[in-house]
């Protein structure tokens, strides 16, 4: 009997064999996957404009019916097409602002880890700092004070636009994800490829950039989505309390619907609250998953004995 060659698969290969062997990411990837597609090509999937009332009156606090899927609101605009457009505001504003705490996160985390002494604990007490305050209390104080500076509204924008938002979720955001990177540095800086590194003659940038922050990919993986859902849950948070941003007409957000429906149950009318939280814990759940997938599958000790 002649034994079959062994293949051997790239690190590539190797994690995407990972996370396809996590059923619940794969699954949670086509539904977020077909969200994101209906959004982006919102003018297809939308039945009416965000905008828009249902064109039968009376039009207000309609049932789910087929004249309108998933009911109307208090001026007969469908709740179906607000939702294509409000998830489509929100994913971008979690995208964005995820990416921009991951980035500013992975560089003050590594630099403080690697060059550690008296710059990494002045690094991490600010750190502590922000941490310590409640966070809604800490976003709106902010809110305010940079909503006062004239001069800075020019750069990010009036504090009822998506910029502004962005802004404000992603000056929260990096704590988490620079102590999470900081902890890893601390970690992998005295391995012997980081010695062999620095014996070589690599300079502080090329250590980080080419060997630890690849080798946290996996921690940075997880802090990733675990910012996407929480610069989504902020922005409903800030919108619930009439905080939020104003897109403007032509656009809604998650938060703003939610926010809307703050006394639509008690009247009766369950579906304008129903809807948009469910969409919005769909998201959050999906993207964890994933998370959590990413996490295993950039891990090669996941591998370990098979």
């Amino acid at each position: 009997m002649i034994d079959e060659p062994l293949v051997s698969l790239s690190p590539r290969q190797m994690a995407w064999r990972r996370f396809a062997g996590h059923k619940a990411a794969l699954i949670c990837t086509a539904i977020l996957s077909f969200l994101v597609l209906a959004v982006i090509v919102s003018p297809l999937t939308a039945r009416y404009g965000v905008n828009q009332s249902v064109k039968a009156p009376p039009n207000s606090y309609l049932p789910p019916s087929k004249l309108a899927w998933l009911g109307t609101d208090d001026i007969g605009r469908d709740l179906y097409s607000r939702l294509i457009y409000g998830t489509r505001v929100s994913l971008l504003i979690g995208l964005f602002s995820a990416f921009i705490s991951v980035f500013v996160g992975c560089v003050v985390g590594a630099v403080a880890g690697f060059r550690g002494g008296r710059f990494d604990d002045v690094v991490m007490r600010i750190t502590d700092l922000f941490l310590a305050f409640p966070f809604l209390v800490a976003l709106l104080v902010v809110r305010n004070m940079f909503g006062s500076i004239k001069w800075l509204t020019y750069i990010i924008g009036d504090v009822s636009s998506l910029r502004f938002i962005i802004f404000l979720l992603s000056f929260f955001g990096w704590m988490g994800v620079a102590r999470i990177v900081r902890g890893q540095v601390l970690a992998l800086k005295e391995r012997e490829f980081i010695e062999a590194a620095r014996a070589s003659g690599a300079s502080r940038a090329y250590i980080i950039k080419r060997h630890l922050l690849p080798n946290s990919i996996g921690p940075i993986m997880v802090a990733l989505t675990f910012s996407v859902v929480g610069a989504i849950s902020g922005e409903a948070t800030l919108s619930f309390f009439g905080y939020g941003p104003q897109p403007g007409a032509g656009a809604t957000s998650l938060g703003l619907l939610v926010g809307q429906a703050k006394g639509a149950v008690q009247t009766g009318f369950w579906w304008i609250a129903l809807f948009p939280c469910l969409v919005l814990v769909v998201i959050s759940l999906c993207i964890n998953f994933i998370g959590d997938a990413l996490r295993d599958a950039t891990d090669p000790r996941m591998d370990a004995g098979k």
